[in-house]
């Protein structure tokens, strides 16, 4: 239970956009889910996003690795019927920084995967730094 009210914290404060809360708590999903042997490894990180956002598949369809535009994103939440949030896309970066996962976003085009959504799409770039194991967190909102 704990799990899940934390992924619903999460959400909250995504949807906020409170990048350090963000940050914080995927940190914390990051600590308590992945060896130290994995810790590491793009894909371990992708599977805690997905945990993390776990209690999200209530309201939102969630999609990891979903095409779109030129390439594919690492997380795509889109609304179910009745869910007035915003789609979200989520994109990881290793050891660069938040903004570039929000570049990339917007450079790959990766809004292509929402072809058939009308409405707010928050983009959410998340780094995590190797050395430190500092994550990061940034925000930007389009209409479509």
């Amino acid at each position: 239970m704990a799990a899940i009210h934390q992924s619903d914290k999460l959400l909250k404060y995504t949807l906020k956009q409170d990048s350090e809360k963000v940050a914080e708590m995927i940190s914390d999903v990051h600590s308590d889910n992945v060896s130290v042997i994995q810790y590491n490894d793009e894909n371990s990180l992708a599977c805690v996003l997905t945990l993390a956002y776990y209690s999200a598949q209530d309201t939102y369809a969630v999609y990891r690795e979903l095409q779109g535009g030129e390439g594919f994103a690492d997380l795509v939440l889109v609304p179910r019927r009745g869910n007035h949030n915003p789609a979200m896309i989520v994109e990881l970066k290793w050891d660069k920084n938040a903004g570039l996962a929000i570049e990339q976003i917007k450079d790959r085009r990766y809004i292509k995967c929402l072809k058939d959504y009308e409405g707010t799409v928050l983009f959410v770039g998340i780094n995590y730094d190797k050395k430190s194991k500092v994550h990061k967190c940034q925000f930007e909102t389009v209409e479509i």
